[in-house]
């Protein structure tokens, strides 16, 4: 297993790991979806600060450039992200 950011005790990075391993996969999965959702909402954020005249729309397609590879965002949405941005 990758070891956690430098930052991170040997110490505190056992109590993580064993609290990751007690989870259910429910758990697991739970966590995981928090934790993305969390980063979507943080990603918006974050293109609303940067973009804050942009329609809901523009903001949409942006987020999926940051999430997606070039050429879905342009096969999906018509946006490249190379000439309009990230």
């Amino acid at each position: 297993m990758d070891r956690f950011p430098t930052d991170t005790s040997p110490e505190a990075e056992r109590v993580l790991i064993a609290g990751l391993r007690g989870m259910s996969p429910a758990q697991r999965l739970r966590l995981a979806n928090d934790m993305t959702r969390t980063c979507r909402a943080l990603s918006l954020a974050g293109l609303r600060i940067r973009y804050p005249g942009a329609a809901e729309a523009e903001i949409r397609r942006r987020l999926a450039a940051l999430w997606l590879d070039r050429d879905s965002v342009r096969r999906v949405y018509g946006w490249d992200p190379e000439v309009e941005g990230y």
